[in-house]
């Protein structure tokens, strides 16, 4: 057990010397609890730090993970309305960089009586003509670190579709650097590769690794797979899966709203879980709903975004 003057972060908690000594002081990376002077000190401190700092480390990273992400500021640039989280119901336009609702391109594309009148909905760009443009247009906004282009580009590559060849590895190294950008949903692609095995073994703790960071980054579906992680684990965790569900479920991850009712159902949630789901899930639905993307929707199945 640590004493209360190694948890002095004044000075080195395992020799003693202070910042009055002219030395700069480096905090333990993992805890946050303890300062050192030098590599040195830190590694000899060791076997008495260890248990406090992998305690107080655990309790940091779910202080994280359990956290409501904030709202995304990514509303839709033409009706500035709430973006809906299902890839369906949004299109990413390479041509200015924009994600825009289904809504908004659908009210471009009924009005469109020929070819060239389908253009971008924000800055009037004509759709690529070919699979060799789009990826051009991609690859321009990638330039720029577009995590959203970045991250797209990948996908492209790992399914090896809009004219490239399938390549595991740059699809990588693209979902790597689109997350480093901030793309949650790089993330959780590289979680599924993982898990799956797509370019690389299948490495289970690398998979839920990678899912955490897409959901601290607000990725949904990638916080509906840690709960069902929890649910399936060795000995199950419903009190971290109910947590994971609850975040979902407001986010607007329908899935998870009906693990909660499961749970509630069956005495692993409280009635007041299950109400706060069901309240939380609806005002999600209420921010994004409008009637230009109801009429998308009714246009077309492809189109459904809640």
């Amino acid at each position: 057990m640590s004493t209360s003057s190694e948890n002095d972060l004044s000075i080195c908690a395992n020799c003693g010397k202070g910042e009055e000594s002219g030395i700069n002081l480096k905090a333990c990376t993992a805890c946050k609890l303890v300062k050192y002077c030098n590599r040195e000190c830190q590694i000899a401190h060791r076997p008495r730090h260890k248990k406090e700092c992998k305690k107080r480390a655990t309790e940091l990273h779910d202080e994280q993970l359990f956290k409501q992400p904030p709202p995304k500021e990514d509303d839709c640039p033409i009706c500035m309305e709430r973006l809906p989280f299902l890839g369906s119901g949004k299109v990413y336009m390479a041509c200015c960089g924009n994600m825009i609702c289904r809504g908004c391109v659908h009210a471009v594309q009924s009005r469109a009586t020929k070819k060239e009148d389908d253009v971008c909905p924000f800055c009037r760009t004509p759709p690529p003509s070919s699979d060799e443009e789009m990826v051009k247009r991609y690859e321009v906004r990638s330039e720029l670190n577009d995590a959203e282009a970045i991250f797209n580009l990948g996908s492209f590559y790992s399914l090896g579709s809009d004219g490239l060849q399938q390549n595991y590895a740059k699809a990588l190294e693209l979902w790597h650097r689109a997350g480093e950008l901030g793309s949650a949903g790089a993330y959780f692609s590289i979680g599924n590769s993982y898990k799956f095995g797509r370019g690389v073994i299948v490495d289970k703790k690398k998979a839920k690794h990678y899912w955490e960071l897409a959901a601290i980054g607000g990725d949904t579906t990638a916080r509906h797979n840690l709960a069902v992680i929890e649910v399936e684990g060795v000995i199950g965790n419903n009190d971290r899966a109910l947590k994971h569900f609850m975040i979902a479920a407001k986010d607007g991850y329908a899935k998870s709203l009906q693990n909660i009712e499961y749970f509630y159902k069956n005495g692993y949630a409280t009635k007041d879980d299950y109400t706060e789901a069901l309240r939380s899930y609806q005002a999600y639905l209420d921010d994004i709903k409008s009637d230009q993307r109801d009429e998308a929707a009714a246009y077309s199945d492809e189109y459904k975004y809640y």
